[in-house]
């Protein structure tokens, strides 16, 4: 089915562009969702779900603050306080640094690291589900062309 069936649109969309912005959002939603409901009855959100596997990958070192925000698959204005709710369900910790008392490193918890080993197979799933119908060849385009428009965004920025 057609997004533009799905939103019972009735003009076609003024452009391909537009379309493909509309398909894409409207894509975007259904898989977070899907992806959430595999998340969510662990008490968590999906951007709580990336930040913990941000600093799983991160190892031992653990990551500032800022550098877990600016590796967040989507943008999380409110990092401080998703921190702090991940430290109150202990899967993270957080200090602060003796030499820069302005700068907050994190860690996963032992206890964090368990929720992604349980849900390590069942996101994995999940994904295979949303993407079962798409060949191998179709991924790859799918992702090429993506990537291609986030850095034809990126380079737009860069020069306004």
């Amino acid at each position: 089915m057609s997004v533009i069936d799905e939103i019972k649109q009735q003009k076609p969309f003024p452009s391909k562009e537009q379309e493909a912005a509309g398909t894409l959002l409207r894509t975007a939603d259904v898989l977070r969702r899907h992806l959430g409901s595999v998340i969510g009855p662990h008490g968590i959100t999906a951007q709580q779900y990336n930040v913990l596997r941000i600093l799983r990958g991160a190892g031992a070192a653990g990551l500032p603050t800022l550098e877990i925000a600016a590796r967040m698959i989507e943008e999380a204005p409110g990092i401080t306080r998703l921190l702090e709710r991940l430290e109150k369900k202990k899967l993270v910790s957080r200090c602060r640094r003796h030499d820069d008392m302005r700068c907050v490193d994190c860690h996963i918890t032992p206890a964090g690291r368990g929720l992604l080993d349980k849900l390590d197979a069942p996101v994995r799933a999940a994904a295979g589900r949303a993407f079962h119908d798409v060949n191998r060849l179709e991924l790859a385009q799918l992702v090429q062309a993506l990537d291609q428009v986030r850095q034809s965004l990126r380079n737009k920025e860069e020069s306004s």
